[in-house]
This record gives structure tokens, C-alpha cells and sequence, in this order.
């Protein structure tokens, strides 16, 4: 798939077919978010394929509400980003891991597959990242959902180019 299609067709999807995404086929995902930009190649995004018993600890930690949400795909990726001491070098590699992310759910498109990102504040809290043993180094940045779409989506309207750019003198 051209990139600048897939760009201008990949959605959100919230509505998933029950099959989840096998192993080697996340690994290939997994292996072309590890190409995203960042500065002095630190490689700092992490990536937690969520398993039946994790997925039980997540759940029992999001509550009933929670944990209807996280069965609206068959396969969840938890996206973290190991942090150290220098601020401005963990500002970059949360900007990197955040494009990891996204090469994530463009590659899943790119293979007809779906995808969703969430940033639920359970993975904010101790009982959500004691549920997917994420440890006090590593900050979330998003929680992956990835499937097979029940059913194609309308693009969403997005402000004209113009309106979100400026030239400067």
C-alpha cells in the first residue's frame, strides 16, 4: 500500500472480529515500529503483547466499567517508554515512542488489519501498571488495540492544511 494512502485511509476502530493477531504477525508489526526516529538511538519504547492472565489482572483492576473496554479487541499492545535523568532526552524519546505507536497501527493498516489507541488513566495508576508489570522506570503512552475491523469507517473531517500552518519570514 502507497504510504500516502494509507496515511489518508487508516481509522480508529472500535468494533473488532474475535481473532486475535498471532504471534508472528505482531512481531512484524513490533519490528517496523523499532525504525521510528530518535536521537542518539536510544530505542526507548517498549511493547507488552497483554496475555489471558494479564488481561484478567487489568480488568480486575479497571472495574466493571474498565473492563468492558478492554474486550473491544482481540489483541492489546501496551506502549511504554523507559525514562532516565536527563528531562530533555526523555521529552525526545516519548515523542519517539509515540511514532513507534502510530508505525504500529500504519503497518497494521497497511495489512487490512485495525487498529485503536487509547491512553486509559488505568495504566496511569499503581492496580493498571501492577496489572502489566510496568515497571517505576517506564512511562505509558498508550494501549494499543488491534484486530480485524468488523466493518469500514467514513473518513473523519480534519481541518484544511492551511488552517494548521503557518510560514514564517
Amino acid at each position: 500500500m502507497d504510504v500516502d494512502i494509507a496515511i489518508r485511509t487508516r481509522r480508529t476502530h472500535k468494533a473488532f472480529g474475535p481473532e486475535p493477531l498471532g504471534r508472528a504477525e505482531l512481531l512484524e508489526l513490533l519490528e517496523l515500529a523499532r525504525w521510528a526516529p530518535n536521537h542518539h538511538l536510544t530505542a526507548p519504547w517498549r511493547f507488552r503483547v497483554v496475555g489471558p492472565e494479564s488481561l484478567a489482572r487489568l480488568k480486575e483492576a479497571a472495574g466493571e466499567e474498565g473492563a468492558a473496554k478492554l474486550d473491544r479487541a482481540p489483541t492489546l499492545v501496551v506502549v511504554s517508554c523507559v525514562l532516565g535523568s536527563d528531562p530533555v532526552q526523555n521529552e525526545e524519546d516519548l515523542h519517539a515512542t509515540a511514532v513507534a505507536s502510530y508505525i504500529v497501527l500504519l503497518s497494521a493498516h497497511a495489512r487490512g488489519l485495525a487498529g485503536y489507541w487509547r491512553t486509559p488513566g488505568l495504566l496511569r495508576s499503581t492496580g493498571g501498571r501492577k496489572a502489566v508489570e510496568l515497571p517505576d522506570c517506564e512511562r505509558f503512552v498508550g494501549l494499543l488495540h488491534l484486530g480485524r475491523a468488523r466493518a469500514e469507517k467514513p473518513p473523519p473531517e480534519r481541518p484544511p492544511v492551511e488552517q494548521v500552518t503557518e510560514f514564517l519570514a
